[in-house]
């Protein structure tokens, strides 16, 4: 039975005023409300963890896999740790470790000249070519051998 508050006669405003007095963390909302009440019985909580375990996992691999190839390998791996980190303390702190390597490492890159600039991307699209080289040539295309056609 609510109490009516005597000024507004609304029980909502005698809620709400215990509700500020309260300890309690407020009631999120939308998707972590959400996370929330999934994670509030055991099978939920396991059954989230699962998910996110799995769908981390394959992002994380699927990044692995990219990386030495050009484009957006370290940028999914990073994107998989996220997605892990929301489940798993450990994935947490690897994401947290390679975020103050990669800071570490753009704030080196930064501080140096451009002999040093030029030669880190002269090796960079060297070692991207050779990965495309060897890559085309597992599948059964020779760059070299078609490049000599047309010389």
């Amino acid at each position: 039975m609510a109490i009516q508050n005597s000024d507004t006669g609304d029980a909502d405003v005698v809620k709400g005023e215990a509700a500020e007095r309260s300890d309690m963390p407020a009631r999120r909302t939308g998707l972590h409300g959400w996370l929330d009440g999934v994670r509030s019985t055991r099978t939920g909580a396991l059954t989230l963890k699962i998910v996110i375990g799995f769908i981390g996992t394959v992002m994380v691999v699927g990044g692995l896999i990219m990386v030495p190839f050009p484009g957006p390998g370290w940028l999914v791996v990073f994107a998989g740790l996220a997605v892990l980190a929301t489940e798993f303390h450990w994935a947490h702190r690897v994401l947290e470790f390679g975020k103050r390597t990669l800071h570490a490492w753009t704030e080196w890159y930064k501080r140096q000249g451009w002999t040093i600039r030029i030669v880190v991307a002269v090796v960079t699209v060297a070692a991207a070519g050779v990965i495309v080289y060897f890559g085309l040539l597992t599948m059964g295309v020779d760059l070299l051998a078609i490049a000599q056609k047309f010389i």
